[in-house]
């Protein structure tokens, strides 16, 4: 670190101030200022980059949630251009392989999509990851990504039902995972008024709770829908009444979106203060 302090005052960009860095660099890879230098090392001795990404990655390897490896491998993308897109979408995937939530390597294949392109296999990946593990939230919020931002697919509107159709698919091999409930709420909200026209999710929801009655996913999702302006059939009000009045929860006189308030802090206790808040803020 005195010969680095050394060259960093002098200002010397040669060859064994690269060395350097790389040895400092080995010893310490989150030193930001030592990164700084050696970019500025980097152009001025116009350094081999592909060399460089191969350095980074190796070091990125052993230290995959360090910011500043992060930052330079972005400069370095940036100076190589699109002929760098597919080399990184490689790294982070072989990264994600080892660490399916490393936020780092999810927002450095975003930005490389959006920069440098290699959107054509991006949706096939994240439904892989999905196959492997459908609770892999990373992997449904990359999914969104890549429906409302990819320039192939034709936005939103172009693959919302079709989306639709897969979420539901989803959510109804395994209704205990919250991540496609989730990922449905968010098809709908640009359009709320299709959320409550939409006759698959009444029909969703009376399929999960016939068949699990305590899914708080559900009994969530049909709240927020009634909230919206859903208007019940019958068949949702029976379901409704008969669980609410089967759990004791709230008097039979009650609204519906009330009784399932009610019958949710039973059924949720660790979040009983936010359906107490619900059911308060409920506009009858």
């Amino acid at each position: 670190m005195d010969y680095f302090r050394a060259v960093y005052v002098a200002r010397e960009l040669s060859p064994r101030a690269l060395r350097l860095t790389t040895e400092a660099l080995l010893r310490n890879p989150g030193n930001y200022t030592i990164w700084h230098f050696r970019r500025l090392v980097i152009d001025a001795l116009d350094s081999d980059l592909v060399e460089e990404t191969l350095f980074v990655d190796n070091l990125a390897e052993a230290n995959s949630k360090n910011y500043q490896i992060w930052h330079h491998k972005r400069w370095l993308a940036e100076k190589l251009g699109p002929e760098a897109a597919n080399d990184d979408h490689d790294f982070t995937r072989f990264i994600l392989c080892h660490d399916a939530k490393n936020y780092h390597a999810w927002s450095h294949r975003q930005w490389v999509l959006q920069k440098l392109g290699g959107w054509d296999k991006e949706l096939d990946f994240c439904h892989q990851l999905l196959e492997e593990d459908i609770f892999n939230n990373s992997a449904w919020n990359q999914r969104f990504f890549v429906i409302t931002r990819s320039p192939l697919l034709g936005g939103l509107s172009a693959m919302w039902d079709s989306e639709v159709d897969y979420t539901i698919k989803a959510i109804l091999q395994n209704p205990s995972n919250e991540s496609p409930w989730r990922y449905l709420q968010g098809l709908y909200k640009g359009n709320p008024d299709s959320l409550i026209t939409d006759e698959r999710i009444p029909q969703l929801l009376l399929n999960i709770l016939k068949e699990n009655s305590y899914c708080v996913f559900a009994w969530n999702f049909l709240l927020d829908v009634l909230c919206k302006g859903l208007r019940p059939n019958k068949e949702i009000e029976e379901a409704v009444k008969g669980f609410t009045e089967l759990d004791d929860a709230g008097s039979s006189d009650q609204d519906l979106p009330t009784r399932i308030c009610s019958a949710l802090e039973r059924m949720d206790p660790i979040r009983v203060n936010y359906w107490a808040w619900r059911k308060s803020n409920l506009t009858l």
